[in-house]
């Protein structure tokens, strides 16, 4: 009796193709259970103190002072994601300027007598938290942040998008 008859059976019983399909899903379970690999998360670094400085600018609001105070908690969402929560360390209201030009080939800086620009806010804030740091880059909600990361600040009464300008990763003592 031959192993693989004319109609691709072994031993005349079961088919080749059956075969191949069980041993395809028994590897794909061993491989799902037994080596499981890594869990995909990028956020596997050790914990750390972190201070991320953003820009905000063009914000329309008549007073940003009522609503974003130092001390206070934000939301913060990366790339549309809620991405956990800092505290708002320091803030910093920009003025808005214009160059003028000197007759004498110099520049003047003087305020924006635009009226238009009378609700329209620029500022520097610092958020700060613990959070995982991986090869020196902290990462938010699983996506890492760098200078550049568009990030949006969400409280109670407001949400404004705002660019990451600088990042200080502070060691543990």
């Amino acid at each position: 009796m031959a192993i693989v008859d004319s109609q691709g059976r072994l031993f005349g019983k079961v088919s080749i193709l059956d075969v191949g399909a069980a041993i395809v899903l028994l590897l794909v379970v061993f491989g799902i259970f037994i080596f499981p690999g890594a869990s995909g998360s990028v956020a596997q670094g050790a914990r750390q103190p972190v201070e991320v400085d953003v820009m905000v600018r063009g914000l329309g609001a008549s007073d940003p002072k009522s609503f974003v105070k130092p001390g206070e908690t934000t939301n913060i969402l990366v790339r549309k994601q809620p991405s956990g929560t800092a505290t708002l360390k320091q803030i910093r209201f920009l003025p808005r300027t214009v160059a003028t030009p000197q007759p004498d080939g110099t520049l003047k800086v003087f305020p924006d007598p635009r009226p238009e620009l009378a609700l329209t806010t620029d500022m520097l804030l610092t958020l700060t938290n613990e959070v995982p740091v991986v090869d020196g880059t902290p990462v938010l909600g699983g996506e890492k942040v760098k200078v550049g990361t568009l990030i949006e600040l969400d409280g109670p009464t407001y949400n404004f998008a705002s660019s990451v300008v600088a990042i200080r990763v502070n060691k543990k003592a």
